[in-house]
């Protein structure tokens, strides 16, 4: 394979690896973020995809303009002051609150379907996600390389198996469900924004890592489209199974449910690799934050920031979940304006 491809496809590996935690694999996001808006809900997907091209692109630029080393320095460059500080820090609160909710939610998921200890999941997680870590760039690379092609190949089997053997699919009826909240924009603009200012942590350590901005760029584009194609695709079977799914933490597992114990165990090995690979991203992100703010060695950063999701991880996940996400939307949404309004401004 040419070489430049292989970059562009890693590249694309980690931003969906970054973006796609339990929370997308499981479909919950998709109901909560989209399919709840009825057949409006794909428009917003769509809105999605050009937030994260056009997000990244600007990202990407001033990085490399800059020669930045982690989101501190692009969050304080794109938004000077008090607001910056506030930005930075609810920035890393909640790459460390997220990294709890994971281990939180491993901890979750192998006692719920395995009858395990909780810390049996909660142990594996760290350990292995330390043993990633301390590989740098290239073991976010890698483990993101295999995770995603597996998550690709489970959703298009669930939904292949889907179109050919379930008889009762009236796609005519999707352009008639009108959804039940409005304001479907908002929540895609939301969800985007988010989502993109999670990703700068991983973007801008890789605008160090890689110089070439158009191969980046490319990258990001293949991530973003498969992205959103897993979306699409996701919301199409959701939609399809309105109202069953909002009775369930997992609706992705109500649908495979029919076709099977095999598909099931599968999904939920891909919801924990997921988790695993959104683990080592946040960590990744802040500990070359810390780095660059702290003057603290990569591998002490890693290990610091660990020790802390532990304690914080027996808060429980959903008052971690129903805290953190809200707000870290709204400042999401008010970062990327300004991130907007900088490239626009910024002096040649």
């Amino acid at each position: 394979m040419n070489k430049k491809l292989l970059i562009s496809l890693q590249i694309a590996a980690v931003f969906i690896g970054t973006v796609v935690g339990a929370g997308l694999a499981s479909g919950q996001e998709i109901t909560q973020f989209f399919t709840i808006y009825g057949y409006k809900s794909f428009f917003g997907i769509l809105l999605c995809f050009i937030i994260y091209i056009l997000m990244s692109f600007f990202i990407i630029n001033i990085s490399s303009k800059y020669k930045l080393n982690s989101y501190d320095g692009l969050i304080s460059l794109v938004s000077p002051g008090i607001l910056g500080i506030i930005i930075n820090s609810l920035t890393t609160f909640f790459l460390i609150g997220s990294s709890s909710i994971i281990l939180a939610g491993s901890g979750a998921l192998i006692h719920q379907y395995f009858g395990i200890s909780k810390w049996v999941g909660i142990i594996a997680m760290v350990l292995i996600s330390l043993f990633v870590l301390f590989k740098d760039t290239k073991g976010l690379i890698k483990i993101n390389s295999f995770i995603v092609p597996c998550l690709i190949t489970i959703i298009l089997t669930i939904f292949i198996i889907y179109i050919l053997f379930y008889r009762e699919i009236n796609i005519s009826q999707i352009n008639t469900i009108s959804g039940f909240k409005s304001h479907w924009i908002f929540s895609s603009l939301i969800y985007g924004c988010f989502n993109i200012l999670c990703c700068s942590g991983v973007l801008v350590p890789l605008c160090k890592e890689i110089k070439n901005t158009n191969l980046l760029m490319r990258g990001v584009l293949l991530g973003s489209l498969g992205l959103t194609l897993l979306a699409l695709i996701i919301n199409f079977l959701l939609i399809l199974n309105v109202p069953y799914i909002f009775k369930y933490e997992i609706p992705l597992l109500y649908i495979a449910n029919r076709f099977g114990k095999s598909l099931q165990i599968l999904l939920l090995f891909v919801m924990w690799l997921e988790m695993f690979s959104t683990e080592v991203s946040n960590i990744y992100s802040t500990a070359k934050n810390f780095e660059e703010v702290f003057n603290l060695p990569y591998k002490r950063a890693c290990v610091l920031i660990i020790i802390i999701t532990i304690p914080i991880s027996q808060i429980g996940f959903t008052k971690l979940i129903s805290f953190l996400y809200p707000a870290f939307g709204i400042v999401s949404l008010i970062f990327i304006l300004q991130c907007l309004i900088f490239y626009v401004k910024k002096p040649n």
